[in-house]
């Protein structure tokens, strides 16, 4: 069987988050590193001696070297970013959220369309071992319970917490569950920045189900877990740890005799273990970019599920401001309204 040639690949923007894009792209194979290009540059040359990859000094430059790029850049330069690539009919992976407004991303989906470029959304906890795992056992989610905390970090803090954090768990659920949101409502607080750090959204589907979801970003511990219930049982997961339990509801449950009293969880409840294979996520993440690249299997996390999750994850910020006006205009500015 012939070699496939290898996808020359690109990471623009080496921060806290791209030099992790970079340190892994440099070994998954099927694609070659040709370099990086980062805005500063300080950054530039330090994250270049330490990985020993190159550091382009114009995007341009970089652009007419590659096929494909990953865009790690600051939220509200996403739109300018990827434009330029895929004016060139650059296929991206492009970090949550996929930009800053739906009318950006209205435009980079155009875009990519007319130029015949792949847009894959950076939603990375659908590459999570827990999520992979649990997958397989979801059927017909009725309620749904997120939360995702974390310390502050200045990383991110250019807007909502809802756009930060909060946008993982809504193409989680929406990834679960399935199906269209039919109303949202949310509160927020304010705390150390000028835009909601702390969020609580309830999403309401069409086909009854609901979803929970809390998010924060100044916590003292981090935590990452998801609980769903279901008619069969109850799933558990832990993000953070990449595991999780399912207690499914046993076959041969005698409901009279539950009826007459008390009993264990065990006499209706059975444990089914969660097992995936390991992996890095976001290793797993350029796996499949790479993949779909090449036409052997179809975007995972599409441009358009991107601007899905960002279209609610802004609803969520709307519900916010409706209560909190006074965060409305600097919530705006970040998100380049």
């Amino acid at each position: 069987m012939p070699t496939q040639p290898e996808i020359r690949v690109g990471v623009i923007g080496a921060g806290a988050l791209g030099y992790h894009h970079v340190r892994i792209l440099r070994d998954v194979p099927g694609a070659r590193l040709v370099g990086f290009f980062e805005s500063r540059p300080e950054r530039a040359s330090a994250v270049a001696q330490e990985l020993g990859v190159r550091s382009f000094d114009r995007l341009d430059s970089l652009l007419d070297a590659i096929d494909a790029a990953t865009v790690v850049v600051p939220t509200p330069v996403h739109y300018k970013v990827a434009k330029a690539a895929l004016a060139r009919g650059k296929h991206l992976l492009i970090e949550k959220p996929i930009a800053a407004t739906l009318g950006e991303a209205d435009e980079l989906l155009a875009l990519a369309k007319r130029t015949g470029a792949l847009i894959q959304t950076g939603h990375v906890e659908r590459f999570n071992r827990a999520i992979r795992a649990a997958l397989p056992h979801v059927e017909k989610a009725r309620f749904i319970e997120s939360d995702r905390l974390a310390p502050f970090n200045p990383r991110g803090a250019d807007v909502a917490v809802v756009l930060d954090l909060m946008i993982h768990d809504i193409d989680l659920v929406r990834t679960l569950v399935g199906g269209h949101i039919k109303d949202v409502s949310a509160v927020g607080v304010q705390v150390l920045t000028p835009f909601v750090d702390i969020a609580n959204a309830r999403l309401r589907f069409e086909d009854g189900a609901v979803a929970n979801i809390t998010a924060s970003r100044v916590s003292r511990e981090r935590m990452r877990k998801v609980r769903i219930f279901q008619e069969s049982g109850y799933l558990s997961l832990d993000l953070a740890a990449g595991e999780g339990e399912f207690f499914r509801l046993r076959r041969d449950v005698d409901f009279a005799e539950l009826a007459k009293g008390a009993q264990a969880i065990e006499a209706f409840v059975e444990r089914v273990p969660l097992v995936a294979p390991d992996g890095e996520p976001l290793r797993l993440e350029f796996e499949s970019f790479l993949d779909a690249v090449r036409g052997k299997t179809p975007v995972i996390v599409t441009g358009e599920d991107g601007r899905e999750a960002l279209a609610v994850a802004l609803t969520i910020v709307s519900e916010i401001e409706r209560t909190l006006p006074s965060l409305a205009a600097g919530t705006q500015v970040a998100a380049g309204a």
